[in-house]
Order: C-alpha cells, then sequence, then structure tokens
C-alpha cells in the first residue's frame, strides 16, 4: 500500500481528498501547513507527497526545495487556476508534475497513479530499449535505474523519477533526437496531458543539476521547434 502526503491549508480539501484516495488503496497522511508537513518527513518519508503552494508557516515551493535536499520522491503540486508562474517555478525546482485548483479527484488519482508507476518502471527497469538490469553507461554518464542513480564524472547527481527518466530515454541512443511528444510518451501516463513548456521546464532543471557537479556540462543539445539530442562526450 503506498502512502501519500497531502498538505493543503484547505481542510475540506484535505477531508475530500484523502476520502477518495483511501478508498482508492492508498494510506493518507494530511498535513494542514508546510513545516507540520517538514517535521514529518524527517522522521519517514512517504512515497508521494501532494502539496499546495499558498501555506502558512511554510509554503509548497520552501517546503519542495527542503525536501529536493534530501529525497527525488515524487511530488505533485496543486497550483492555482490560472498561475502559470507557479506551475513553471515548481517543475523548475523539481516537482513532477502539478494539477490545477479546482480539480477533479478522479484526474488526481490517475496523476498519482501514474507517478508510481514511473518510479515501479524505474526500479524494474522496463523503461524504452533497456532490457535488463545493467547499467548504462554514456561518456561520463552512469545511470543505475535498480537503484536510482546517476553519476557524471564520477560525482552523485540526484535526479527526480521524471528527470531520470528523460535523461534515460536521451542517453540511450546518443545522437537521435527526442521529440517533446516522444519525451512526453517516455515521462508520463498516456492518460496525463501536458504541454511543450512542461518538457522544457524538466529539461531545464535536468541540465541544471547536471552543471552543478559539472559547470562545463553539455551533452543534451537542444534542437528549437525539434526536440533534444544526446551528445555522447
Amino acid at each position: 500500500m503506498s502512502k501519500i502526503a497531502l498538505v493543503d491549508d484547505d481542510r475540506n480539501i484535505l477531508t475530500s481528498v484523502s476520502m477518495t484516495l483511501e478508498a482508492e488503496g492508498f494510506e493518507v497522511e494530511t498535513y494542514n501547513d508546510g513545516q507540520s508537513a517538514l517535521d514529518a518527513f524527517n522522521k519517514k518519508l512517504p512515497d508521494m507527497a501532494v502539496l499546495d503552494i499558498k501555506m502558512p508557516r511554510m509554503d509548497g515551493m520552501d517546503l519542495l526545495q527542503r525536501l529536493r535536499q534530501k529525497t527525488s520522491m515524487p511530488v505533485i503540486f496543486l497550483t492555482s487556476k490560472d498561475d502559470e508562474i507557479d506551475e513553471v517555478l515548481g517543475l523548475r525546482m523539481g516537482a513532477d508534475d502539478y494539477v490545477k485548483k479546482p480539480f477533479s479527484q478522479r484526474l488526481l488519482v490517475e496523476r498519482i497513479r501514474a507517478l508510481l508507476r514511473r518510479q515501479e518502471v524505474i526500479s524494474n527497469d522496463e523503461v524504452g530499449e533497456v532490457e535488463t538490469a545493467q547499467v548504462l553507461a554514456r561518456g561520463e554518464l552512469s545511470m543505475d535505474p535498480l537503484r536510482h542513480a546517476v553519476t557524471w564524472k564520477g560525482r552523485d547527481v540526484a535526479l527526480t523519477v521524471t528527470e531520470f527518466l528523460l535523461l534515460q530515454a536521451l542517453a540511450q541512443r546518443p545522437g537521435f533526437v527526442k521529440s517533446r511528444d516522444q519525451l512526453m510518451d517516455v515521462a508520463y501516463d498516456d492518460q496525463v496531458y501536458v504541454d511543450d513548456r512542461t518538457i522544457d521546464s524538466h529539461i531545464k532543471r535536468l541540465r541544471k543539476k547536471m552543471r552543478s557537479v559539472d559547470d562545463e556540462f553539455s551533452a543534451i543539445e537542444t534542437l528549437y521547434g525539434i526536440g533534444y539530442r544526446y551528445n555522447e562526450e
């Protein structure tokens, strides 16, 4: 049974969504502010977190930033109806997905299931063309799907589920272009729609993390209007 942490200052959302998730077979922990959630996460992490952005004591952005210092567990943001800035910023900070308020609880359940399936795919090493549990090595890059571990020039790089899948898809075939649609298929369930901006935000975040260990990292090339390509260095 997967454990989902639901963090929102709206008690009606906490009550209704937790009831829905429990009916779907999930174990649910609820928190009405970011600090309470962080205190609990420091003791034991859930399998996934669903975070509101605007909360007292510690908002969702601050909580995500703290989480990404220690874990790559999947995170979904709940964003305001028309606040695109929150969506983009959240993705760049390392959120895996977002759902706009007001939202369909069925949609949220499907997003949660999709992320958990993606995480399981990484653990079982069933992504794309990788058919065995072997480490993927491309020049200075090493990826171990079973351990969700990535190194660049021998230095560890902590990636989210989405970032790992995108990098893996690109690195599997160096020199070949992957369109944004192809990357969406790799990173998201076919029942979940995301736009080009979402993929671009994840790629920007991925590059930033790689450059945090090597400021000259340039293996991921953008082909404007076409997609992305991994160039083996």
